[in-house]
């Protein structure tokens, strides 16, 4: 015998879709992450290895004189390492993620006859945050040698030099993420405050899946963690749009109250994160460290080949809206839905191929960004207001502006940081945007509309 639910006790078809999406994307995190535990407590790796966040320089006696074998002493956020310069001065020392460090220069370990020339300042306090790698000037030269005057402009123009390098490595990867926002309003015309999350969601499980694979051999692990994680990020989209947005649609919701649906979604997803996850820090190892000079700036190669990994996305992304008929598709839907479906797209489909690349492309960006800074719970929630203000800067609705908005973004914190507070820098991105606009308020690549 069948009892009857009262319709007003039944839940939405929409609903359950996107419930049990959920809890099975949070059966899978867990139990990876009981995977990841194991792995981790049976095979503890060292927080050197692969890490994100490095500090270190080049000691030399002037010009074309580096000195080997001085040693540098890195202490806080429970560790304490020291780094060695090699046959060309330079020395590096991986930190286990963000915090607060000291390093201070060992002044019997130079070779005889160099002393430091500024014997009263051989301690630097070191601040890691979003700045993968920290580079540090300890001057040395001969006893008895007038001290060398340091040339303020040379070493501001090579801290300068340095932030444009990580300004536009953050900026890559503030791009994908930007682009997955504007697509999906250009095609809904839905500002997605959970976006953030989809951010956090591809670097939490990624982070999962590390720990999970680390008996594998090095690259199978990292590429076999990565296509899990994107196919997760994809679903992960799909799953918004076929069990939140599409329903909302077809009953009619405005824009304002779905907006809204979107804010109580982030502010969910988020502590689920917490959960799962914890509050902590973690660092991502992918199983390879070290790092390349570009000019003045000193880069990890996981930050190189993750702007690399970026900027090769993005190209194939703008090939694929400008040379498949799906991609063509997206525009027409973007540029006026109502034609489009006319014409005999269906905008439904298209949509919802949008939600699924954006998630894929969503959760590429925080993998990346989680090897650049490390992982957390609210990662994607802290640069929420950056996302949006590219895609506000290049033009809502085009993915093309979001790129130059990205990059515009990325810059303008990065290099704000040589002359304002840690603090300060996302502040200043968001001056930078309210000037902008005041000037052209459809952003770089917008298009003009009347008003009234």
């Amino acid at each position: 015998m069948r009892l009857a639910v009262p319709p007003a006790l039944r839940m939405p078809r929409g609903l359950t879709l996107i419930v049990a999406t959920f809890v099975a994307a949070v059966a899978m995190v867990l139990g990876l992450g009981v995977a990841g535990a194991s792995a981790t407590s049976a095979t503890p790796a060292p927080p050197a290895e692969g890490a994100q966040f490095t500090v270190g320089g080049i000691i030399q006696a002037g010009p074309g004189n580096p000195i080997e074998g001085a040693e540098v002493l890195v202490e806080g956020n429970g560790i304490e390492e020291t780094g060695v310069t090699g046959a060309d001065g330079r020395w590096s020392v991986a930190l286990p993620g963000p915090g607060e460090y000291t390093a201070t220069l060992d002044p019997d370990s130079l070779p005889e006859g160099i002393e430091p020339t500024q014997p009263d300042n051989l301690t630097r306090q070191v601040n890691a945050s979003t700045t993968s790698t920290i580079n540090l000037l300890f001057p040395v030269g001969e006893e008895g040698a007038a001290p060398v005057v340091r040339d303020e402009g040379a070493l501001l123009a090579d801290r300068i030099w340095t932030q444009v390098v990580n300004g536009i490595i953050f900026g890559l990867f503030l791009a994908l993420a930007a682009i997955g926002i504007s697509l999906i309003f250009g095609t809904t015309g839905l500002n997605n405050f959970a976006h953030g999350e989809m951010v956090t969601f591809g670097a939490i499980v990624f982070w999962f899946l590390s720990a999970a694979f680390r008996e594998m051999a090095f690259p199978l692990n990292v590429i076999l963690a990565g296509v899990i994680t994107l196919v997760a990020s994809g679903a992960f989209g799909w799953a918004q749009d076929a069990g939140i947005h599409k329903p909302l649609r077809s009953r009619g919701v405005k824009l304002v109250q779905a907006m809204i649906v979107t804010i109580g979604l982030s502010l969910a997803v988020r502590y689920v994160f917490v959960i799962i996850f914890g509050t902590g820090d973690q660092t991502l190892n992918v199983g390879f460290s070290g790092a390349v000079d570009i000019g003045a700036a000193r880069v990890s190669w996981t930050s190189v080949a993750s702007a690399i990994i970026s900027a090769v996305i993005l190209v194939l992304v703008g090939l694929f809206l400008t040379r498949t008929r799906i991609g063509k598709a997206t525009r027409a839907v973007s540029d006026n839905a109502s034609l489009a479906a006319a014409s005999g797209i269906n905008v439904d489909r298209i949509i919802r191929i949008v939600w699924v690349l954006a998630g894929t492309l969503t959760g590429l960006s925080g993998v990346l960004y989680g090897l650049y800074r490390g992982v957390s719970w609210d990662m994607g929630f802290q640069i929420l207001l950056l996302l949006f203000a590219a895609v506000t800067l290049g033009g809502l609705g085009s993915a093309f502006g979001a790129l130059v908005g990205a990059l515009f973004i990325g810059l303008a914190t990065e290099v704000s940081a040589v002359w304002l507070p840690n603090d300060l820098r996302y502040a200043i991105a968001l001056v930078i945007l309210i000037l902008v606009l005041l000037v052209r308020p459809q952003g770089f690549l917008g298009r003009k509309e009347r008003i009234g």
